[in-house]
């Protein structure tokens, strides 16, 4: 019988394989097969539902593009038109499938367009562990390179469906959802809350589709310590070929390998992170007790074991000295993903962007009355009141709008210049520093902007944000003079943007009045643009600030 026509004979779970199609390749395998995968010492494929397939053939992982995890115990994946089987040794055996059917062509072309970056379909090396799937640490931001766990919303043993939230991950911005691709049961949850740096792509949990499996994971240790552990023996001893040969005369990476592995009979298990640091500074994993899931050694452990033991203090301290040490009290406050995103970016953007600073004073008396007026019409309509800062963040967008070139970034290749007018507003929590955006703040009016800046604001303050509340701003407003009083500072660019407006405060002033021995009061606040000045210069710089003064000092004008 031809290979269409065993495609053929399933033609009605194709029919409602358009759910399936949608998660993983190795699923629809499975799925179209009356029975399971069944891999024999790594070198068959049997396929019931398509019957055996006769060629194969060995070779390593990454001779083969069509595998999606390279990992050991890795589950079988299509790639069409090739089935791949990794085996429990990392040996490969490939069949060819060929799908003469242009309706099965289109349904697999068309069905696996989807990112499978977060889950791995495994075989388990022995009885105890059955078919699985590893869920990696998503990346939910594009500079997210490692995140913590909030939250589990799921607990071992429940059953989970497609599109239901398992948990909530603190990413470098802020904390988003992770939901369930497909069904099963949660069985392991390998980093539970609170769990922190936790790198991109490193199991956090496993799934099973039998709920009478979920027991066998109960001491399930995820395996990318024995998969990372040979790279990092041969980068020690790979130099001269005298080294291969006699392990002995290298004394420093034998006493903390066996020591590792070895001592009193028993496996140390340690995250990568760990053994690297503690090969580094030549500790003993034996003697250190490990803190993170099942007992495993993370690297704070070892930072820890360092900082109590590892440094060596000098031995001829005074008692004068020890007292004036003892004298000193503090606190070590753990650091944020948003605080380290935060000061990366901040660092990044003094060193190499070349700031410069322009102040000027703008009168906000009219400012203030008319700003009186909306809300009074505000009260009566039952609506929010409008802040100084909304009136600055609609100013600040009108005058982007006239002058276009500072609403703009830095490439090494050309200035980009932006066609909307996307306005993040600095808005700070117990967090850290967030920046939700305003999207077309131009062509909004003062009511509509009020509201998105009090949302967004109980929402990075909730540390709910995402992605989509702080990506694609064009212009940052930093305002610390109405919440804090202060008089007037220079904030520092948000990259890749070409600049920020700091606000400060509005003070009363006296001022010349219509005679020779007259005076008046008047109401200031001081405003500074910072400018990136590879794109703004300095004249553009002072037309901006022209043209925002225009607005804040006839208010009416913003109207129009």
């Amino acid at each position: 019988m031809s290979y269409a026509a065993h495609i053929f004979r399933h033609s009605k779970k194709l029919k409602t394989a358009s759910g399936l199609l949608r998660h993983d390749h190795a699923i629809l395998v499975r799925w179209l097969s009356s029975d399971a995968v069944t891999i024999a010492n790594g070198r068959e494929v049997k396929l019931h539902g398509f019957g055996n397939m006769p060629q194969e053939r060995d070779g390593a992982c990454s001779n083969y593009s069509s595998i999606t995890n390279c990992r050991n115990h890795s589950y079988s994946s299509i790639n069409s038109p090739v089935v791949t089987s990794v085996g429990c040794k990392g040996r490969i055996s490939t069949t060819n499938i060929k799908l003469q059917s242009q309706l099965v062509g289109s349904v697999l072309s068309t069905g696996f367009s989807s990112s499978l970056g977060q889950y791995r379909r495994s075989f388990s090396s022995g009885p105890g562990f059955p078919p699985h799937q590893e869920i990696g640490m998503p990346s939910l931001s594009p500079t997210m390179t490692e995140g913590n766990i909030a939250r589990w919303l799921k607990k071992e043993g429940d059953q989970v469906s497609p599109g239901e939230v398992l948990c909530e991950v603190e990413t470098d911005k802020a904390t988003v959802e992770m939901e369930c691709m497909e069904e099963g049961y949660l069985a392991k949850i390998v980093h539970g809350d609170g769990a922190k740096e936790i790198k991109v792509g490193e199991v956090i949990a496993i799934t099973v589709e039998d709920e009478g499996d979920i027991a066998k994971f109960k001491d399930y240790t995820p395996s990318t310590s024995e998969a990372e552990a040979p790279p990092k023996v041969s980068s020690v001893s790979t130099p001269p070929k005298a080294d291969v040969e006699k392990p002995t005369s290298s004394p420093e990476p034998k006493p903390s390998k066996p020591s590792a592995e070895k001592e009193t009979g028993s496996r140390i298990f340690a995250s990568p992170l760990a053994k690297k640091l503690a090969e580094e500074n030549n500790v003993s994993l034996s003697s250190i007790k490990g803190t993170g899931p099942d007992g495993n050694i993370v690297k704070a452990d070892i930072e820890d074991y360092l900082a109590s033991r590892g440094k060596k203090a000098p031995p001829a301290a005074s008692k004068a000295d020890r007292s004036a040490v003892s004298a000193i009290d503090y606190t070590d406050i753990p650091l944020s993903q948003i605080r380290k995103v935060t000061a990366s970016r901040l660092l990044l953007s003094k060193q190499t962007i070349p700031h410069y600073y322009l102040t000027v004073d703008t009168r906000v008396d009219k400012l203030m009355e008319l700003r009186a007026k909306l809300n009074a019409l505000q009260e009566a309509s039952g609506g929010k009141r409008i802040s100084v800062n909304d009136l600055v963040i609609k100013a600040a967008a009108l005058a982007l709008r006239k002058v276009p070139q500072c609403n703009s970034s830095w490439t090494n290749e050309y200035i980009r210049q932006y066609h909307n007018v996307n306005i993040n507003v600095a808005v700070q929590t117990d967090n850290g520093l967030f920046v939700p955006v305003i999207r077309d703040a131009d062509m909004k009016g003062l009511s509509r902007i009020s509201d998105e800046v009090k949302h967004l604001a109980q929402k990075a303050k909730e540390n709910s944000l995402k992605p989509e509340d702080y990506e694609g701003g064009t212009f940052t407003v930093s305002n610390l003079g109405g919440p804090f009083g202060v008089k007037q500072f220079c904030a520092i660019i948000n990259p890749p943007q070409a600049g920020i407006l700091a606000v400060g405060s509005a003070e009363k002033r006296v001022i010349p009045g219509a005679g020779t021995d007259q005076y008046a009061f008047a109401s200031f606040m001081a405003v500074t643009l910072s400018c990136d000045h590879r794109v703004i210069d300095g004249a553009i710089g002072a037309e901006w600030l022209k043209s925002f003064k225009g607005y804040i000092e006839n208010p009416e004008t913003m109207l129009l």
